[in-house]
């Protein structure tokens, strides 16, 4: 079965053609960082815009570099939801023309399941069950996935997600955008608090946690401490680089921390043994390592998807429609019909298996 995958949820426009026989034969993605860079972050109708642009030269790129015409596709699979509405469309409304031209099933697919499976296409994929870590710029939850399409919320942000606490971290810091990576480059040079630093933050819910359990997150605070304490840094003169330098250390550090720490309960708590760390802020070397400690020391596995399937793509959208389609979830004769142009800006991962009832 030859899947073409579209992923056009917020500012990057990723398509792919997965085989189920011969595995990933074409990815490609295109990132608008230097369209959004001018503003400090998205601008949804610029990204829609861009999509438009972009989506059917790579449709037909990805094709010739696969070897493959569109006669020869299966399935389309494409991101629904959630993500920016006009983006969304652009995507569902490419893959239900084509879907409905070629007479093949168009497949609706969540964003964050896509994330979590993209491990799967890794050189050392986890097996099932497994407790999931999704960590990005607009989600930060804690999953117990039994197999593919059957999602059990542990934990979830209260608020901000890391990768965004990241982002306005950086912009705080005057580091350019995107920010999350600039802010990890500049915290390369610092000093946590634990290594001689001079800042020390909080560790948000962490008290929660052991008072009751609970796994879930907020970072609303940390970034409150963050602000404060530059503020205090830059009040009688401009802060010296070393300063910033050990702001972002800390700042990553406490954010690691939590992360970490409550992934290994939530593995207790689940009763399993291996985690899959998914999202864009999963390339984060400090959180792999930390991770990869952490779980050997309690003689656990971590898994992670290749770096270039960490941010938004099309790969793991056409990998997760594969799926779909081999448990027969999804109903192949009826799909484009059904679903037309419909998307999901705002949708439960808890609840993908909603995924065939209409709206």
């Amino acid at each position: 079965m030859k899947i073409l995958g579209i992923e056009t949820s917020c500012d990057e426009t990723g398509v792919a053609v997965f085989d189920t026989t011969r595995g990933l034969l074409a990815h490609s993605v295109h990132s608008q960082i230097a369209l959004h860079d001018e503003y400090g972050g998205v601008v949804p109708e610029l990204a829609s815009r861009d999509h438009v642009r972009r989506l059917l030269p790579q449709v037909e790129s990805a094709l010739s570099q696969a070897g493959m015409k569109l006669r020869d596709l299966d399935a389309i699979a494409f991101t629904e939801g959630p993500g920016l509405a006009g983006a969304l469309l652009v995507g569902a409304s490419v893959a239900g023309a084509l879907a409905m031209g070629l007479g093949i099933p168009a497949v609706g697919i969540h964003h964050l399941e896509g994330h979590l499976l993209s491990p799967l296409l890794s050189a050392d994929p986890p097996t099932f069950p497994f407790v999931a870590l999704l960590v990005s710029g607009g989600h930060t939850q804690l999953m117990k996935v039994a197999k593919a399409g059957d999602y059990v919320l542990l934990g979830e942000t209260l608020d901000d997600a890391a990768g965004e606490a990241f982002d306005k971290t950086a912009q705080l810091l005057g580091l350019p955008y995107p920010g999350g990576p600039a802010l990890a480059k500049l915290a390369e040079k610092g000093r946590a608090g634990n290594a001689g630093g001079h800042f020390n933050f909080p560790r948000p819910m962490m008290a929660q946690m052991e008072r009751n359990g609970s796994l879930d997150f907020s970072f609303s605070g940390l970034k409150t401490a963050v602000s404060l304490a530059w503020r205090q840094a830059i009040a009688d003169k401009p802060a010296d680089e070393q300063t910033r330098a050990d702001i972002a250390a800390e700042f990553q550090q406490a954010v690691v921390d939590v992360l970490v720490a409550k992934s290994m309960v939530a593995m207790d708590t689940a009763g399993l043994r291996s985690l899959v760390v998914a999202g864009g802020v999963g390339a984060n070397r400090e959180l792999r390592a930390a991770l990869d400690a952490a779980a050997k020391r309690r003689g656990r596995t971590v898994h992670y998807p290749e770096l270039e399937l960490c941010t938004d793509n099309g790969a793991m959208i056409a990998f997760a429609g594969a799926l779909r389609l081999q448990s027969q979830v999804a109903d192949p004769q009826n799909a484009v019909q059904r679903r037309g142009f419909s998307v999901r800006p705002r949708w439960d991962l808890a609840a993908v298996g909603e995924v065939n009832n209409p709206s």
